[in-house]
């Protein structure tokens, strides 16, 4: 009795669940569960608990049909098929306006779309993109109508499973589905649960729980808050919603116009976009019934109840309601038997891009809008307006072009907004859709595809309109689908043997008209290109097949399958009782819900307005005016109404727009350059100007109280010549008769002599800035003068009148024009070749030089006749001897040779001479000498005479003895003479004089050191060589290499000249025994060497004896260079073979190749440089066994190496983007996205070259790197260190910014993972470590307690010894003033030794801050209460100069201020000599080589002090005055006489006071290191440290280089160049 009352209730209770259901309110639900539930997921995980990934978003689709690649793997199928385009045109062409035959609604097609949205999306390319293009035939009439050819359709390929497919035939390639394959709900909420909260309103105020945000609630205007007539909010967050390019507009738009939809597409189009709104508001027309009916829910479970409910409508709309229509009757799905876990619910590939883009066919060209029923029974049909239909001009349609929609969906629904439009009354764009769907009959079932799809469906911007219909042939064969034929008997169906027979219900033309036709044409094209069914694609022959009732067997059975599995296998299955989701009741009252429900609830529509079964349109109450064609409807740009065109499609240009920023950029970055350049040049000169300034006021203050002498001077500019251009001079007018040029700092450069002219015409510019004057000088050069004004010069001339008529000498004034002016005077330079040509017919017709003659041999009768006419002044005849005008030697020897007595010298004086000095024996060039000093010419030298004649000589080298040595030296010279007690001596005594030293005078020559041109003075030098040359030299450069040539650039001035033994043993002291200089240092006997003649040989010897010289340096420098090229090949292999086929590879070619080598040769560069400036690790661990291994001393040497090398990196590197970025810039948004995938963009931005460049971290960065590195490499160059030191440090101090910049420049992850800090982290470390302890000294103040000027602006800076300080003698420290800047820091290498108490520092002025020390450290200026400024100290640091006593034979050259850090090693030396220490080296040379010995006198001290301690005599000491380049020479052939006469008597030189010989010359190294070799034969390797200018230390290695070319001893070389 209860089981029947039971049953009873129950039944009453159903009745009452479905009568709520079809209230006339809507849809009234009466919830039954109330407990908690398991809802379903977002992304499908977990839906089965046995297979938990089956159906999940992102994962494979699966193959009910083996795949059919080419290659079995992943190349794409159907390369035996013809071309997609071709079979679009044959098989799917035809006009539209034919209605379904089952009058199928227009509604039912267009939720078929949304349903594929919901199961399906696998429009997604791959990533690195793969085009998969569609080539267009020639002459195709919408595409190639020109018959040009080579188009194409682009297609990218989909994206698939890459982790484990297409690698194999095994596991072929798998394409994605990114969605989830089950009716989960996806369409509406999306497939994460945070682009469903992106949805959500999230509130819980009353009302609002549960609810999808609308744009009612964003304030939007239009928008109402009732559930009938909202729209969702608009995506103004910026959900990366689907956006490609509105083909009807072609450009991009803002992703925010769209409304927020769960599905990415939902905008595609306005018939889509309305099922998306239905399913909004029913969400929210639910989730408002369940908050009311729950008001203690939370708005979490509010929501998630209205979607479980939502999504369980939808579910048994699409199987129950929806399919059925679509299939036909007889193919509804089977009896639902609850779900099994067996059941994959995967999305078949055949499905995806064959079966069903069957409803292609059915869709219209465009869709009605309606409104509601009127009272009367008739319908109000909505036209297009300006609003939807902006391109038509005024004209406007019934229907909403399908075409035209693309991606302009929101318009037609914002159309009703009330106030969108002008004049027209607000509507519900969705209600109108709905309606006028319900009541159109969509497209006919059969092979015709809409040109809005086959055609005109979008595109990209480069390619605006596609055949959607190639498209899907296409797809097919990306996916591998096999034949249509293969897909039949898969499914248990019998294959079709012909075209024929695969729809003779089509091809009879019972039903279908055009069905005769088509199966005529495609049997043509068949038999013509050999196409059969097995070669047809499923999509194509799928296709033929469809019927009346729908889709033909195949597609039938293929879309029924996939979706009775997708129901099967969803544990969430509304109707799965098992699950917990839903009572029994509640199934039913869900299976009594129908779409009609749905849209009575969230419309105004009611029973009147449509059919109870929207997807037929036969019982609609308003059916369609007429069948839609694409005849009556606007067209699909790019045609218009008024007009139509050839091309179907709009291309677009990507780089439109980065062109001029592309240029502009490259270009600012060049200018830059030279900017930095420009810059460089302008500090440099601003500098040298401001120094000018300095020294013109010093000037102006000197001579504004004139000369001494009474002379007048003025300040001008003179200009040399075109290529020598200006220099600043003072114009001494007097005393006497002599004009004189003086430089800045008063060194005479020229004497105009006024004794021999009567006249003087002097040029005025009487045009344009009337600045500039000319001294028209007879028989010289001109001297003319600029000034910066107009009065200066006028000024100067006035002085200039009254001068030359003070000393009566004629003058006329010429004013003339500029351009005449410049081209009538003669400047220096023209003087110049006019002495040039003198010169060298000189030589020719003195020695009688074959290669002179040559030369002259092409001279006209005007050359001929300028040289014979020319005459030398006194100046330029001292300017030939490289000596100063005013010396008493020029003044003799001109005398002697201008025998008229007019104060010049012409050809044939000039000649007379150079023939005695040619060919002359000793006798005639003593006479000569005589002569010039006998100067009352009574053939008698008186003892002052003979005096001044020495004078003359030593003045020559700006040398200087006291008297007391001048009266012995005389005294001596005379009783070897044997006329010591006379008071005159005749030519004869003179002779005698000479004794032994007069043979060397046969050598002596009148060098012309200071000819016009290197030619002419290498033509001189050719003659004296053959002159110089003994007779024993000559026979050795028979047969050994001609090392005695150096002589073109130093003279052969070593021991070597000393040919007597006395001279090479030196003299005896009174007081000292007798002690050998340089004994065993000769060549006068000729030794048997193993020297070889063999060229190659001596090339062969030479690099060997480099190899074994330099071993450690070359290893080291390969190892650098190998890792280097190994760094670069790595990432250059990697890009251009392991990622040959991605993305970025494929678009930028080989440019990704370089670019990215370079970066890792960058990487790798920037950070071992850090190495090499680590200076006290350097110094610590040059002192410990690992100095055997690495050649510390090389540490600069190798930071400027790869400092070139990152800068080469740099070069390529930037270049490379230079491409790169062309490139890039020339590629579709959505391809760079899916290659730089860390850099967003909105899709309507098309990213351009400025914004890679400048909006991105590492574009931005790479733009401040390039300017960085321009800044610090500019500023790094030998000129800037040398003008600009100051820039120079703060430029290279950017390093920290440099490496900040190179850090977050890899940080943007741009084209690969950062990896900076594999290369950086370790010399990082060590270089911090390293500055630490540079830091903790810097900070310590160090009292000055000794300061002396020094002549040759030499400044001696004494300090304390800071504690704990231990340094070896040869190395260097940074300093810094505490008045001059804490922070700005020099080098200087000590010259106090190690054993001393203070600190000492050799400082000569040459710039800014050297100068600046000078005058802050003046003793004359220290008061004695405040002391000097302190200093700070970084060091020491070691350098080669230190490791002097580790070889046998030590040879130290010191040069100008580079005698430094000798000064300390002598000091170490005389030291460890005193307490006997021991160590390597046994003998130490040290080359002193200097002007004047008056430049460092400071160090003649501490020579001195050496020779007096060195009783072991452990040093050898050669002091080389440079003051002349060849050693014989006349004027210094007596000065080595005198020297050699001094020295027997006194054991002293007699211009230094030392032991030490001084020579007249440079030194001939090479010369001097192969008598080393004869000296110390025991020795294999000498040690030849070098510190001086460049050009000496250059000279220094060259010998070094030249020597190691012999067998023997090997000649190692360190140098440092200041």
């Amino acid at each position: 009795m209860w089981e029947r009352v039971r049953v009873a209730y129950a039944a009453i209770s159903l009745l009452a669940v479905v009568a709520s259901v079809v209230d006339a309110q809507g849809v009234q639900i009466n919830f039954e569960t109330y407990k908690e539930v398991e809802y379903a997921g977002y992304d499908g995980w977990y839906n089965n608990r046995a297979h938990p990934e089956w159906g999940i978003a992102d994962s494979p689709l699966t193959r009910r049909l083996p795949s059919h690649y080419q290659d079995g793997t992943y190349e794409p199928s159907g390369w035996d098929r013809p071309n997609p385009r071709t079979l679009s045109e044959l098989t799917m062409k035809g006009m539209t306006g034919m209605g379904s035959f089952r009058n199928r609604s227009a509604l039912l097609t267009f939720f078929g779309q949304q349903v594929v949205e919901e199961i399906l999306d696998a429009q997604r390319p791959g990533c690195p993109r793969e085009y998969f293009n569609i080539q267009i035939p020639k002459g195709d009439p919408e595409y190639d109508p020109d018959g040009r050819g080579g188009r194409e359709i682009p297609l990218l390929r989909s994206r698939y499973d890459m982790s484990i497919t297409g690698f194999s035939p095994n596991f072929p390639r798998q394409q994605l589905n990114e969605i989830t394959a089950f009716l989960d709900g996806g369409l509406m909420y999306g497939v994460t649960k945070a682009w469903a909260d992106a949805l959500r309103l999230l509130s819980s105020e009353s009302g609002k729980r549960g609810r999808l945000a609308s744009c009612f609630d964003q304030g939007v205007a239009g928008c109402v808050e009732d559930v009938a007539g909202s729209y969702p909010a608009y995506n103004t967050i910026g959900l990366p919603m689907a956006n490609p390019p509105p083909p009807r507009d072609h450009y991009l738009k803002p992703s925010q116009r769209f409304f927020k939809l769960g599905n990415p597409r939902g905008n595609e189009n306005a018939f889509l976009l309305t099922f998306g709104v239905l399913w909004f508001r029913w969400h929210n027309y639910l989730a408002d019934m369940i908050a009311t009916k729950q008001p203690d829910w939370s708005d979490e479970r509010v929501f998630n109840e209205a979607r479980k409910w939502v999504i369980a409508t939808h579910q048994k709309i699409v199987l129950y309601d929806w399919l059925p229509d679509f299939l036909g009757e007889n193919r509804k799905p089977e009896v639902y038997k609850g779900y099994s876990s067996a059941v994959h619910p995967g999305v078949t590939h055949v499905f995806q891009s064959a079966a069903m883009r069957w409803g292609h066919t059915i869709v219209p060209p465009g869709v009605y809008r309606r409104s509601r029923v009127k009272t009367d029974g008739t319908c109000d049909w909505r036209n297009t307006t300006i609003f939807t239909s902006p391109h038509t001009k005024g004209q406007y349609f019934h229907g909403v072009r399908t075409c035209n929609s693309y991606w302009n969906s929101v318009d037609p629904h914002e159309e009703g907004f009330e106030g969108k439009v002008e004049n027209l009354d607000k509507f519900d764009g969705v209600e109108e859709f709905l309606l006028g769907l319900s009541s159109q009959v969509t497209e006919r079932e059969d092979n015709i595809i809409t040109e809005d799809l086959r055609g005109r469906v979008f595109g990209p911007l480069e390619f605006s309109r596609r055949d959607l219909m190639a498209i899907n042939i296409q797809r097919g064969r990306d996916h591998g689908l096999p034949d249509y034929n293969t897909a039949r008997v898969e499914y248990g169906l019998p294959r079709r043997e012909t075209f024929a027979d695969i729809n003779p219900w089509l091809f009879n033309g019972t039903y279908v008209a055009h069905g005769p036709e088509l199966l005529a044409n495609i049997t043509e094209f068949a038999n013509a290109n050999n196409w059969t069914t097995d070669k047809c694609d499923i999509w194509v022959c799928g296709l033929l097949e469809t019927t009346e009732a729908g889709p033909g067997e195949l597609f039938g059975a293929v879309i029924k399958d996939q979706f009775e599995r997708i129901r099967d296998g969803d544990r969430f299955w509304y109707e799965n009782e098992k699950n917990g989701l839903f009572t029994k009741g509640e199934i039913e009252q869900i299976n009594n819900i129908t779409l009609f429900d749905i849209i009575k609830s969230i419309t105004k529509i009611t029973d009147d307005d449509m059919q109870q079964n929207p997807f037929i349109a036969t019982d609609s109450p308003c059916f369609q005016p007429k069948q839609l064609s694409q005849l009556d409807m606007e067209p699909c740009t790019p045609d218009y109404v008024d007009k139509t065109v050839d091309f179907k499609r709009e291309t677009f240009d990507y780089f439109t727009g980065s062109a001029a920023s592309y240029i502009l950029t490259f270009m600012a970055l060049a200018l830059f350059i030279i900017g930095c350049i420009a810059v460089l040049i302008y500090m440099a000169r601003d500098r040298q100007k401001r120094e000018a300034a300095e020294r013109n006021r010093h000037r102006k203050a000197t001579t504004a109280k004139s000369s001494k002498d009474g002379a007048t001077i003025f300040l001008a500019t003179e200009y040399v010549g075109k290529k020598e251009g200006e220099r600043s001079v003072q114009v001494k007018l007097g005393t006497g008769k002599q004009i004189k040029v003086l430089n800045d700092r008063g060194k005479l450069l020229r004497t105009i002599d006024l004794r021999n002219h009567n006249q003087l015409v002097l040029y005025v510019e009487a045009d344009q800035h009337r600045t500039r004057m000319a001294i028209h000088v007879p028989k010289e050069y001109d001297l003319i003068l600029n000034f910066d004004y107009t009065a200066d010069r006028d000024n100067a001339l006035m002085q200039v009148e009254d001068f030359l008529g003070a000393v009566e000498v004629g003058r006329r004034r010429q004013e003339m024009k500029s351009k005449d002016l410049m081209s009538s005077i003669v400047t220096k330079a023209d003087r110049q070749k006019q002495l040039e040509k003198f010169f060298r017919i000189i030589f020719a017709q003195a020695f009688k030089e074959e290669k002179a003659r040559e030369d002259i041999s092409a001279f006209n009768s005007k050359d001929a006749k300028d040289v014979l006419t020319c005459e030398l002044t006194r100046a330029e005849f001292a300017e030939s001897l490289s000596m100063k005008p005013e010396s008493l030697f020029v003044e003799q020897m001109f005398n002697l040779v201008d025998k008229d007595g007019s104060g010049y010298i012409n050809f044939r004086e000039f000649l007379d001479v150079i023939i005695i000095f040619a060919k002359g024996n000793p006798d005639e060039k003593a006479k000569l000498m005589f002569d010039m000093y006998d100067v009352d010419g009574d053939g008698k030298l008186s003892r002052d005479e003979f005096k001044t004649m020495l004078k003359s000589m030593m003045d020559m080298v700006n040398t200087e003895v006291e008297q007391s040595q001048m009266d012995m030296l005389v005294d001596s010279m005379m009783e070897q003479g044997g006329v010591k007690d006379r008071e005159q001596m005749t030519q004869q005594d003179f002779i005698n004089i000479l004794g032994e030293h007069k043979q060397a005078l046969s050598n002596a020559a009148l060098n012309l050191g200071g000819l016009p041109t290197e030619k002419l003075k290498s033509q001189a030098r050719r003659v004296s060589e053959a002159n110089v040359l003994s007779p024993g030299d000559a026979a050795r450069n028979q047969t050994v290499l001609k090392r005695d040539n150096t002589a073109l650039r130093a003279r052969k001035t070593i021991i070597r000249a000393y040919q007597g033994t006395d001279e090479r043993n030196g003299g005896a002291s009174k007081d000292r025994p007798s002690r050998k200089i340089g004994e065993g240092l000769k060549v006068d006997t000729i030794k048997v060497k193993k020297y070889t003649t063999n060229p190659v040989m001596k090339k062969f010897n030479g690099f060997k004896r480099y190899i074994q010289n330099y071993r450690l340096h070359i290893f080291w420098l390969t190892l650098y260079t190998l890792v280097t090229i190994g760094i670069f090949a790595e990432r250059a292999y990697y890009y251009s073979v392991e990622r040959e086929h991605a993305g970025l590879r494929r678009i930028a070619g080989y440019g990704v190749t370089v670019t990215r080598g370079a970066a890792s040769g960058m990487m790798w560069a920037y950070s071992i440089i850090l190495v090499t400036m680590c200076r006290n690790t350097i110094t610590h661990m040059r002192e410990t066994f690992l100095h055997l291994y690495i050649p510390f001393d090389s540490a600069i040497a190798l930071h400027k190496i790869i400092a070139m090398t990152a800068l080469f990196f740099t070069v390529m590197h930037c270049v490379g983007h230079a491409i790169n970025f062309y490139h890039i810039a020339t590629q579709p948004a959505n391809d760079l996205t899916c290659l730089f995938r860390n850099y967003f963009h909105y899709s309507n931005e098309l990213p351009k070259f400025h914004y890679w460049c400048f909006a991105t971290t590492t574009g931005m960065t790479g733009v401040l790197l390039f300017l960085i590195v321009a800044v610090m490499f500019v500023f790094a160059t030998q000129y800037a260190r040398r003008y600009v030191f100051k820039a120079f440090w703060f430029t290279h101090n950017l390093y920290p910014i440099l490496y900040i910049l190179t850090v977050l420049h890899g940080s943007g992850n741009l084209v690969q993972e950062p990896f900076f800090y594999y290369f950086f982290l370790g010399p990082a470390i060590l270089f911090t470590l390293d500055k630490l302890v540079s830091i903790s000294r810097k900070k310590v103040e160090i009292p000055v307690v000794k300061v002396e000027h020094l002549p040759s602006n030499v400044t001696t800076l004494k300090f304390k010894r800071p504690t704990n300080f231990d340094y070896k003698s040869g190395q260097w420290v940074r300093i810094a003033s505490a008045a001059l800047g804490d922070n700005e820091y020099h080098p200087f290498t000590l010259t106090s030794a190690p054993h001393e108490d203070t600190l000492s520092l050799h400082i000569r002025s040459v710039g800014p801050w050297t100068n600046n020390l000078r005058k802050v450290y003046d003793p004359a200026k220290m008061q004695p209460d405040f002391g000097y400024p302190k200093v700070f100290v970084d060091g020491p640091y070691g350098e080669g100069h230190q490791d002097w006593y580790k070889y046998p034979v030590a040879v130290l050259i010191g040069g100008g201020i580079g005698v430094t850090p000798f000064a300390a090693i002598l000091k170490d030396i005389v030291q460890k000599s005193a307490q006997g220490a021991k160590f390597n080296c046994k003998k130490v040379y040290f080359l002193w080589v200097t002007r004047t010995q008056k430049q460092f006198e400071w160090l003649t001290d501490i020579i001195r002090e050496v020779e007096e301690k060195d009783k072991n005599d452990l040093v050898s000491v050669h002091i080389f005055i440079t003051q002349f380049y060849q050693k014989f020479d006349l004027r210094t052939t007596m000065l080595y006489i005198c020297e050699r006469h001094f020295q027997r008597i006194s054991g002293r030189s007699l211009f230094t006071g030392l032991n030490s010989i001084t020579h007249f010359g440079r030194p001939n190294f090479e010369s001097f290191f192969d008598t080393l070799q004869d000296e110390h034969p025991e020795v294999n390797t000498f040690g030849v440290f070098s510190c001086g200018p460049p050009p000496m230390t250059y000279t220094a290695d060259k010998a070094c280089a030249a020597m190691n070319k012999f067998d023997g001893a090997s000649f190692i070389h360190h140098f440092e160049n200041f």
